[in-house]
């Protein structure tokens, strides 16, 4: 879903919410999350028998609710389906980077991040949106808030900006910047080559105080095969870095079933297991 920009220094914005980073490298870490609306993809294929799409994000009547939190959770297809379904864009507010700066203060501790990191999510977050963090990072960085670390969690199918680049460059003293690429494998109900985009991904090596990891969702056993041959794609355009195998489940039922097998595969090929700490904790409630 393609978004255009209306006013300069304006997101539109799912969530903001304090927690513990359940996924990837920094499981466990302490986050600041900001969840921009908009997505070029559905992962309607997630938790479905292969090559059917899930509807059951159609089943949700959008007037019915007033606020994101409550929403129901659905059990296929993308959980986060609210933050890129146009039907629920009433629920995502228009706010200027002042105001999400204001709101990230009264959730921190003491108003700082220090070891909390910043981590900036989506839907797709490095869409047209990408286009604003500078002015955000500024506003931040005027209000001395000790902002040390920030990741990006993408699906790795849009560059970076030239202005983006050259702002988390400018901060590269004091900012370690991670890219969370979480590709989709076909799984995901997308096309092979509009999500597997080494093009794009390679642009992220551009930050020079970067650290970069696959993190990708697994279905069935089945999807090794798909696993290993975005890992020889991505190789061939010279991107080696850590492969996180995390287990389909919007659910805390449908993580449960899938987490052993995948566990078995990540021993069995030398993978990384990512498991959905905040599934445990929280059931995958919004803002969790």
């Amino acid at each position: 879903m393609a978004l255009k920009m209306s006013k300069k220094g304006l997101l539109r914005v799912s969530e903001i919410f304090y927690s513990l980073q359940g996924e990837g490298l920094y499981t466990g870490t302490p986050s600041l999350f900001m969840r921009t609306f908009g997505c070029n993809f559905t992962c309607s294929g997630f938790g479905m028998p292969k090559g059917e799409l899930s509807k059951e994000r159609e089943l949700v009547d959008p007037s019915k609710y007033k606020t994101y939190d409550d929403l129901p959770l659905v059990h296929t297809g993308c959980d986060s389906y609210p933050s890129w379904d146009i039907r629920f864009k009433h629920l995502s507010p228009m706010l200027d980077v002042k105001a999400i700066v204001d709101r990230m203060q009264e959730l921190l501790p003491d108003g700082k991040f220090g070891n909390v990191h910043l981590v900036i999510t989506g839907g797709e977050p490095l869409l047209g949106w990408q286009k604003q963090y500078p002015a955000l990072l500024k506003e931040i960085y005027k209000r001395d808030m000790d902002l040390g670390f920030v990741t990006f969690e993408t699906n790795g199918t849009q560059k970076l900006s030239e202005d983006l680049i050259n702002t988390l460059n400018d901060y590269k003293d004091f900012l370690e910047v991670t890219f969370s690429i979480s590709s989709k494998l076909s799984s995901s109900g997308e096309k092979w080559k509009e999500a597997i985009r080494p093009d794009n991904v390679s642009t992220y090596f551009a930050i020079t105080n970067s650290k970069h990891y696959f993190k990708w969702v697994c279905t069935s056993p089945d999807d090794l095969q798909d696993v290993q041959k975005a890992e020889q794609e991505y190789k061939q355009a010279g991107i080696k870095i850590p492969i996180y195998l995390m287990p389909c489940g919007g659910t805390e039922k449908l993580y449960l079933k899938n987490q052993h097998w995948l566990a078995k595969i990540c021993l069995a090929n030398g993978y990384r297991y990512s498991q959905r700490l905040h599934l445990n904790l929280f059931g995958n409630q919004w803002g969790t």
